[in-house]
């Protein structure tokens, strides 16, 4: 299922780290340090109605911090959503992302290349769609299934 999202700017705090666009080794530990002392910046997660994390993301910005694609290299932001006056602790990043129009299509770690290739080679194209900046990952803490949604930015509003 794909569908058309407006996020308005929104804030990560994360154990951030940059590497080649060409191997994806370098993320897992980032994920790994993240979750292993999540503890330090629970009490600053954003949360719904109901008290649960709004949301987990992986995100994604060029080497110079504008949130353009990756080109031969990028960095990636292993955290949860803030609010956007949270300080990060010691150790940890912030990443305020601007707001966009995001074309969102679910999938996992099985089908992540595969439903990035057809969003990038079929989807966007067949739909006069441009990317217009970096592709986020978000998680939703209450899906325990390991699917994820890659965020494709088509506008900036």
């Amino acid at each position: 299922m794909i569908e058309i999202v407006e996020k308005q700017q929104f804030s990560v705090i994360g154990k951030m780290g940059e590497g080649s666009s060409q191997s994806s080794s370098w993320i897992p530990p980032l994920w790994q340090e993240a979750n292993s002392n999540f503890a330090e910046i629970s009490s600053l997660a954003k949360l719904d109605a109901q008290g649960n994390i709004v949301g987990v993301w992986g995100a994604m910005s060029d080497i110079e911090g504008n949130f353009e694609r990756w080109k031969n290299e990028g960095k990636y932001l292993a955290g949860c959503e803030v609010t956007d006056d949270a300080l990060p602790p010691h150790g940890w990043t912030k990443w305020t992302l601007p707001a966009f129009k995001y074309v969102v299509s679910k999938c996992n770690q099985e089908s992540y290349q595969d439903t990035l290739n057809f969003m990038l080679s079929d989807y966007l194209p067949k739909n006069n769609y441009q990317i217009v900046g970096a592709i986020q990952e978000f998680y939703n803490p209450k899906d325990r299934s390991g699917e994820l949604y890659l965020y494709i930015p088509i506008e900036k509003i």
